[in-house]
């Protein structure tokens, strides 16, 4: 198998039982903050080694996972999920995030486009806190891209940030999830513009036509 080869559904799903099969007291990143998480470490302006990222993934605190062939196999299938998306920054290229509507009843018809996305955005901001080589670059193209991943979270979390809060405060809310997941990918690589920019010139800022929200399935919590 090509280590850069993308997931398959099947793999995918693979890699979701193997984090949520992980036992206490370990507390893993679901799927879809592991997803938020690798593009935050992949902003990064140095690279972060494997040895290094690899360790948040099966524990929010860090510890090590059991040793044996489900651990291997979990870090090799987040290290093929790595590359795939490293590749996609590299080359300013439209990446589906593993962002996933909830089939919960009731219940999903209150979630709005913001909250599907948020576990995306907390393994983001999970990266920003473990490794903050991007957010110490203080670069002004810094703020709009990371005020529209913040903006679902409660002002009350992001403490110290006036100047990202007043940003937020001008957005206006994806009207579905095909256009969150947009502002996702965008955000994305607009901050690479800024950590990673292209060589040859200067960056160009990404203009991506709206896509569908090709990896989204029924997902149950």
């Amino acid at each position: 198998m090509n280590p850069a080869a993308p997931l398959s559904d099947a793999e995918l799903t693979e890699l979701e039982q193997l984090l949520d099969g992980l036992p206490a007291p370990l507390e893993p990143l679901d799927i879809s903050a592991l997803d938020g998480y690798l593009c935050g470490v992949l902003l990064q302006p140095h690279p972060v080694p494997a040895a290094q990222w690899l360790r948040w993934v099966g524990d929010v605190e860090g510890q090590a996972l059991p040793p044996g062939p489900q651990a291997q196999r979990l870090a090799a299938l987040a290290q093929r999920r790595h590359a795939e998306l490293d590749r996609a920054i590299a080359q300013r290229q439209w990446f589906d995030p593993w962002v996933f509507e909830v089939d919960v009843g009731a219940e999903a018809q209150d979630l709005s486009a913001s909250d599907l996305t948020l576990p995306w955005v907390a393994g983001f901001a999970a990266a920003m806190d473990r490794f903050g080589g991007l957010l110490a670059m203080d670069h002004p193209g810094l703020l709009e891209p990371l005020a529209v991943l913040y903006a679902g979270f409660d002002p009350d979390d992001l403490e110290d940030a006036d100047e990202l809060l007043a940003v937020i405060e001008t957005l206006e809310p994806p009207s579905n999830l095909a256009e969150a997941v947009e502002d996702l990918v965008r955000s994305v690589l607009l901050l690479a513009d800024v950590s990673r920019p292209l060589s040859g010139g200067p960056a160009r800022r990404p203009r991506l036509p709206k896509r569908p929200v090709a990896n989204t399935r029924h997902h149950r919590r």
